[in-house]
């Protein structure tokens, strides 16, 4: 299983991105995908993360309500729809795969399997 992360860059405080995850491999839509983000110095964190079947959806309080996770089994795609960017969104951005495929989670320990990451630059 590869996953590829996408659509990162630079905005202005307000604006808005998209990132995409493409993953590769038959499994990758049976699974639960996250997105996890990182700045320098600090550990990573989680963001949001989608069910296989896009029944439930999870979110970090703080980007509840302005990020979107969605997904497209038959394109293997799992995407990342952020309005009204602040600066303290600056961080790369990780979409991972989930262990289980029953499950998902809010703990990096939850998935198995890591993008490259994108760069997301927020400036005010």
């Amino acid at each position: 299983v590869q996953l590829q992360a996408s659509g990162g860059g630079s905005v202005q405080a307000g604006g808005s991105l998209r990132l995409s995850c493409a993953g590769s491999g038959r499994t990758f839509s049976n699974y639960g995908t996250g997105w996890f983000r990182q700045t320098p110095g600090k550990a990573r964190e989680f963001v949001a993360a989608i069910s296989w079947s896009a029944r439930t959806t999870y979110y970090a309080d703080s980007v509840k309500g302005r990020f979107t996770i969605s997904r497209d089994n038959a394109k293997n795609m799992v995407y990342l729809q952020m309005n009204s960017l602040k600066p303290e969104d600056t961080a790369v951005y990780y979409c991972a795969r989930g262990k289980s495929p029953w499950t998902i989670g809010t703990t990096t320990s939850a998935y198995d399997y890591w993008g490259q990451g994108t760069q997301v630059t927020v400036s005010s």
